[in-house]
């Protein structure tokens, strides 16, 4: 006697021959897998290569107690007498496709996925061997796109992290095909270029060598932009509290916000903004006149033209 498992239509029927469970069901003829027989798997998530993964369909423990035959390299038996011993709920069928636990999907090693075939965690996406991703064959974290080995990617095929364009091996890039790092553009070698094939950094033009320099308040300056990362007025501005989007995992949520967003369950959390807008003011007039003057001392700096920007108003 051999034991196995074996799928049917809802109606309890396989290719037009009706089945009923506690029966048992004969043919007198040896069984040929393929051409004539009863067919069904040692091995439950095998029977899905053969039938879809549908909770409608109909899923049965069975024993084999007449002849058994297989085809060399398959994973599907035949056999001439079978008897259809017990029906599985979806749920036992969950837990015997799947390694990990509370899995939706199918042939899942990790946990809580809603997809197929993940080793990782959490992933409504298929083939992942990383954790909270929505995309497919991604061994990074967090991806929305496919194929990428970094993390929180929305792109495909980064080795990078946070790019939402294709093929970076640098981080944060929403263009293609670049080695730099938060390149808007295609093609770079260097950072933050917002154009093509440049082999410098900041630049928003084509086939540049050269750092280009940067307008502020609408007129041209002798700084790159390099040298305002550089400056003391970035770091000082760098303190102006701004919306924020952060990352808040489900054991931090309130009852209202899991109600809002339901998909906590798949990825862990949400993103959230926090609005600090209002104390920007208050955050200027507490500032000294020394750091108020490295702002103001800034070229072609315009009193109207800030205020319009980060509206804080300069005294």
């Amino acid at each position: 006697m051999t034991k196995g498992f074996k799928v049917f239509n809802e109606d309890w029927t396989c290719n037009g021959f009706q089945y009923e469970v506690g029966k048992t069901f004969e043919m007198e003829d040896s069984p040929i897998c393929c051409n004539r027989g009863f067919h069904f798997c040692t091995k439950l998530s095998d029977c899905f290569n053969y039938y879809p993964f549908n909770s409608d369909n109909k899923v049965a423990e069975v024993e084999a107690i007449g002849e058994v035959v297989s085809d060399s390299g398959d994973t599907k038996h035949c056999t001439n007498k079978i008897k259809i011993v017990r029906e599985l709920t979806w749920h036992e069928v969950l837990d015997l496709v799947n390694m990990g636990k509370d899995c939706t999907g199918y042939c899942n090693s990790g946990n809580r996925n809603s997809g197929d075939w993940n080793s990782g965690n959490r992933n409504s996406g298929d083939w992942n061997s990383g954790d909270c991703n929505s995309g497919n064959w991604n061994s990074g974290n967090r991806n929305s796109g496919n194929r990428n080995s970094g993390n929180r990617n929305s792109g495909d095929w980064n080795s990078g992290n946070r790019n939402s364009g294709d093929w970076n091996s640098g981080d944060c890039n929403s263009g293609n095909w670049n080695s730099g790092n938060r390149n808007s553009g295609n093609w770079n070698s260097g950072d933050c270029n917002s154009g093509d094939w440049n082999d410098t950094s900041f630049s928003n033009g084509v086939f540049n060598t050269k750092e280009p320099n940067i307008y502020m308040f609408d007129e041209l300056t002798e700084m790159t932009y390099r040298d305002w990362l550089n400056h003391p007025a970035r770091f000082i501005l760098n303190g102006v509290p701004f919306d924020e989007i952060r990352w808040v995992y489900s054991e931090n949520m309130t009852d209202d916000e899991k109600k809002e967003h339901p998909e906590h369950d798949v990825t862990g959390g949400f993103l959230k903004e926090f609005d600090y807008s209002k104390n920007r003011q208050n955050w200027w007039n507490g500032l000294d006149k020394d750091t108020k003057e490295k702002i103001k001392s800034l070229p072609n700096f315009d009193k109207q033209k800030f205020e319009r920007i980060t509206g804080i108003k300069v005294d």
